[in-house]
């Protein structure tokens, strides 16, 4: 019988297995247990491994899955940028999103149509006359009953491979029992490299926009790697008026020698195949103060005020706001001074992002502004013109149009001669490798918010 993978549940069960019925934490807090767990690589001696000391057919397998299993876990429950992403299966490389809405749909203005027949469709303002009301037995195509409909357009991603690969000799890991009180050479080194393939996908969401600048003339091993990491929060929070500011200012200017945004890298301006010069529907709601040329502005509370409202009037509700622990402080000292404190909640990232049932998993408590999580990203970038010490850039994401699609969950790899085979490696040890493969995804660009120049 064939099974489709449909959730997050399906996809790791098919990538990690059912473990004897243990999934999640159930097996990472079964460390040390004995008897059988189901491996979920079939082999000569059946799914199981034993863990009575009786060596199978598969026990080289356990470790491979079960640290597989811990990074991923780690990426989904520890607070970090990654986390808080909602994860879904990598079910299709394109997705159509809205550009335009029918006439009626948006606007904040109501006036009487000059021309009947005329512009019914994706139009923002709407027209009083032409929303809906129509004459009994009104003609099919007239004036007031007029075909219309939304406007889409399609966009598109590319899975990308995460990896980094270790390694260590024989004589290291047997030493290590000896001589300096590791103990285990193997499963300290497992478990830091499996922190820093976590903490390295964190930081690659949070990857400042002027990394993507100057790629397209010269792509080389050195300089063309922007393009296989994950697409930044910050460049998915981007808007056409923030890229043509920033051309000439922060970075972006050695395109073609002129500044401005014609000339600026396919890699800066281009977002799932589109580009924002040309679809104003991939702007979201960027607030850097009117120019980074200027000397940044003090932060107050009413500029994030005015961003939140300004999401919601296009249609948004952001679920998280993401900063730097600087900027989370400034928050809590500006609310001090006006005799008012921060509200904390518990967060549990779970494959639902910031939204979980209360008492499945342990989260963290972080404290809210308006309700919404304040969640710290130790990497935020600062931008902006200010010669001093700027505060950390802010991100208000409305979580329900922005993913993480996963190809693959988390897997760890290991092979050499601790496992029977030094031929597989080539020399007198052992190497060992994490791997995630997936991209992140927008469906509603307007609905995303991001400040920035703030001291």
């Amino acid at each position: 019988m064939t099974k489709y993978i449909n959730t997050m549940k399906d996809l790791e069960a098919a990538t990690y297995g059912n473990f004897g019925g243990l999934a999640g934490n159930s097996l990472l807090k079964a460390a040390g247990v004995v008897g059988s767990i189901g491996s979920g690589f079939p082999g000569s001696s059946g799914d199981a491994i034993n863990l009575n000391g009786t060596a199978t057919t598969g026990a080289s397998n356990l470790y491979n899955i079960i640290y597989g299993q811990k990074v991923w876990s780690m990426i989904n429950q520890e607070i970090n940028p990654l986390s808080i992403l909602p994860k879904r299966p990598y079910t299709a490389s394109g997705w159509r999103v809205m550009t335009n809405r029918p006439q009626g749909g948006s606007g904040a203005a109501f006036g009487i149509s000059t021309t009947a027949g005329t512009a019914a469709q994706g139009t923002a303002a709407p027209d009083a006359d032409i929303i809906g009301g129509v004459g009994e037995n009104e003609a099919l195509g007239s004036s007031s009953l007029l075909a219309m409909a939304p406007e889409y357009a399609n966009l598109y991603m590319n899975p990308k491979i995460v990896a980094h690969m270790f390694d260590y000799s024989e004589l290291a890991s047997e030493m290590a029992k000896i001589d300096d009180g590791v103990g285990d050479l193997r499963k300290l080194i497992r478990e830091d490299m499996g922190k820093f393939h976590a903490e390295s996908q964190s930081k690659m969401l949070v990857m400042p926009l002027e990394m993507y600048d100057d790629f397209g003339a010269d792509v080389s091993a050195t300089n063309g790697r922007i393009r296989e990491q994950y697409t930044s929060l910050m460049k998915i929070v981007s808007s056409f008026g923030e890229l043509a500011d920033t051309v000439g200012i922060h970075n972006l200017s050695s395109i073609g020698g002129t500044n401005n945004y014609a000339n600026t890298d396919d890699d800066a301006k281009i977002i799932y195949g589109a580009t924002r010069s040309a679809a104003s529907y991939l702007d979201a709601e960027v607030n850097f103060g009117g120019s980074y040329a200027t000397a940044g502005r003090q932060f107050t509370l009413s500029i994030i005020n005015s961003v939140i409202q300004n999401l919601r009037l296009n249609g948004g509700a952001p679920k998280v706001m993401l900063t730097g622990y600087d900027t989370i402080q400034a928050i809590s000292d500006l609310l001090q001074s006006q005799e008012r404190f921060m509200d904390s909640k518990e967060v549990m990232p779970t494959h639902n992002g910031v939204k979980g049932v209360k008492g499945a998993e342990v989260g963290f408590r972080v404290a809210t502004y308006y309700d919404i999580p304040l969640i710290p990203a130790k990497d935020m970038p600062s931008t902006g013109g200010y010669s001093g010490t700027k505060l950390s850039d802010i991100l208000l994401l409305d979580t329900d149009h922005l993913w993480f699609a996963t190809l693959k969950p988390t897997q760890y790899f290991e092979d050499g001669i601790s496992h029977g085979n030094p031929f597989g490696v080539g020399v007198l040890g052992n190497r060992g490798l994490y791997r995630t493969m997936g991209e992140t995804g927008c469906t509603f660009f307007k609905g995303q918010g991001k400040i920035t120049n703030l001291f």
